[in-house]
């Protein structure tokens, strides 16, 4: 059952809106988790999508050993294939360096086996500006007719890295990098409607690194994948968050998407991220 304020010993978790999120309190992230409050984070987790944790002010190892409690903590892709193990990485936006995930998107579903988990700790927060929003591919799905969800539960996706990405690849590493990374990394084919491994919940599972789906003529693809994309603009079913300094953010990456807005370019914005290694998607009939 759902309720506006859960506490379970010294943690408050408290709901933001109906369709997703919810400020956990009374923990302190730079010191181990008993087993006790990672249960109750998790099972927050998996009810409400998105936690927020305010002014925990983490350093590198200590996001680590947090993150690293929900599961293995993963390398991205393309730091892996040029020879690095880093298991952090910093996003930082500058006046020479402009915001570039302003669109709807789960992280990394151009791979097999994408992340199932992401954790942010803010650093450095501009004036005004910079918020990151989240929507729900379980209330997407809900919010779809039965004769249609029925059509997209027989569907699948390929999903690829896709030219901005590649053009940001070019730009950062170099154009050799780039055409290696589409090499490397053909098109992954998943399920348009995903089995949330936890919970059992069904998720319209669309992202902004989405091709076509199987089967169908482009201009088919394009029509119905432009449709169930749009279905996340609806602010009912999303989650917006204005951040201050050291906050924590953490979100189940088979049931969102997110988006971190671009309003505070050109101001310098920092933040600090890691993300669990998940399963290959998969849709569960009956």
């Amino acid at each position: 059952m759902q309720t506006d304020v859960q506490k379970s010993g010294t943690l408050t978790v408290e709901r933001v809106n109906a369709a997703l999120g919810a400020v956990v309190s009374g923990v302190d992230l730079r010191e181990p988790l008993s087993d006790e409050d990672f249960a109750t984070i998790h099972g927050a987790l998996v009810e409400h999508q998105v936690l927020f944790f305010r002014g925990q002010d983490l350093d590198d190892d200590q996001q680590r050993a947090f993150a690293s409690r929900f599961g293995t903590l993963g390398v991205f892709p393309v730091a892996r294939m040029m020879g690095s193990d880093r298991d952090m990485s910093y996003i930082e936006d500058t006046a020479d360096s402009p915001p570039d995930a302003d669109g709807w998107h789960t992280d990394i579903s151009w791979i097999i086996e994408p992340p199932k988990i992401a954790v942010l700790n803010a650093r450095m927060i501009p004036e005004y500006g910079g918020d990151t929003m989240w929507a729900s591919l379980f209330g997407a799905y809900d919010a779809l007719s039965p004769p249609m969800q029925s059509i997209c539960n027989e569907l699948t996706v390929l999903h690829h890295a896709g030219p901005a990405f590649l053009e940001a690849i070019g730009r950062s590493i170099g154009a050799e990098a780039a055409a290696r990374v589409e090499r490397e990394f053909p098109p992954a084919e998943h399920p348009l409607v995903r089995t949330h491994p936890v919970s059992g919940r069904r998720a319209l599972f669309v992202s902004g690194f989405m091709d076509r789906i199987v089967g169908m003529h482009r201009d088919e693809s394009d029509a119905l994948l432009g449709y169930l994309q749009s279905l996340i603009e609806n602010p009912n079913l999303q989650v917006r968050w204005h951040w201050q300094a050291f906050d924590v953010a953490m979100w189940d990456e088979a049931s969102t998407n997110h988006r971190a807005l671009s309003d505070h370019f050109p101001q310098h914005r920092m933040m600090r991220r890691c993300t669990i290694d998940g399963d290959r998607p998969f849709f569960r009939a009956g």
